[in-house]
């Protein structure tokens, strides 16, 4: 086993200083897909505050009560709930701190790719909106028209968190599609559709059992119905990536969009077994934190499946650009 040493520490340190202040391009994918990790992260333990019925641990925003920023003792609120819920909003301060990460290496990368840090930039500034949108959620006390933006504030965040660590390993010529016409047609559309999903999603959590807090208010939707909507969605989902494996085999798609296929049906059939099963056992609270988190998987493999079906070349004015940039397209 490995024995951390002083001098290891050090090293850990000066290579993560390294990474934002020096940074290559392939140093940046790490912070971009760190991004992405922190960002899915942090819609599970949301999911784990609405859960716990700690929604409103702390019943006001910015602070935690309405004399104080940390949680202390209150005969209205668990102290339980308290820290479940506070520990989600400190969570925000580390995914902020990654946002601020890739927007600074994107700054300074050499040579300055101006379309990286345009993206980069979205990564704080989406967080800050995502912190003033779950105080709304806190101050609404869990109205479901907060929370669902909430959530798909994060599925945003990652969207623009993938694409930067797809465009750092990119060159800056113009987009090659690797596939059929047909095929990217049908990978639009069904990223059209896997959108549709995650928002119906949304009406069924504001429609169901787990708000959050006992005196939530919940969508006027009868639960059955909206559920099978979002069904029905999802099985439109698995037709069209069916259609897509069918494709892929019979237009010669490359060994790497067909993997990302195949990874995109396996998340998508675990991801329906769960929902089915945790429908039927009547949804408890750790088969819907895993659902939660396989729907952020969800739309990580249809984003990959998107866009592995492309490439972009290093162009000629890019030519100086470090090696890393071409190796890694």
């Amino acid at each position: 086993m490995a024995v951390t040493t002083p001098e290891n520490k050090t090293s850990l340190l000066l290579k993560a200083r390294d990474a934002v202040w020096n940074p290559t391009p392939a140093s940046l994918r790490f912070l971009a897909l760190l991004g992405v990790v922190t960002n899915a992260g942090i819609i599970l333990t949301g999911a784990a505050v609405r859960l716990t019925k700690s929604g409103l641990g702390c019943p006001t925003w910015p602070k935690c009560t309405g004399d104080s920023l940390l949680p202390h003792a209150s005969p209205e609120h668990s102290p339980v709930n308290m820290a479940i819920e506070f520990g989600n909003r400190t969570l925000t301060f580390l995914v902020l701190a990654v946002g601020f990460a890739v927007y600074i290496a994107a700054r300074r990368l050499s040579p300055n790719r101006p379309d990286l840090t345009r993206l980069a930039v979205w990564q704080p500034i989406g967080v800050v909106f995502q912190a003033l949108v779950g105080g709304l959620t806190v101050l609404t006390k869990l109205h479901p028209t907060m929370v669902s933006p909430h959530y798909l504030f994060s599925i945003a965040l990652i969207f623009v968190a993938l694409l930067l660590y797809v465009r750092a390993g990119e060159g800056d010529g113009p987009v090659e599609r690797r596939v059929d016409p047909l095929v990217h047609r049908l990978t639009l559309a069904l990223v059209g559709v896997v959108v549709a999903v995650l928002v119906v999603g949304t009406f069924v959590t504001g429609s169901g059992p787990h708000a959050g807090d006992a005196e939530a208010t919940r969508l006027p939707f009868p639960i059955v119905d909206i559920t099978r909507a979002h069904s029905l969605l999802a099985w439109v989902t698995v037709a069209l990536t069916a259609a897509l494996l069918v494709l892929h085999r019979r237009t010669g798609a490359p060994a790497g969009v067909r993997r990302a296929g195949n990874v995109l049906l396996g998340t998508i059939l675990l991801q329906g077994l769960i929902g089915y099963v945790q429908y039927f056992l009547g949804v408890p609270e750790l088969l819907v934190a895993a659902h939660v988190l396989g729907s952020a998987l969800l739309w990580i493999a249809t984003l990959n499946l998107l866009y592995a079906g492309r490439v972009r070349p290093v162009v000629e004015d890019s030519a100086a650009a470090s090696p890393a940039v071409r190796t890694t397209a």
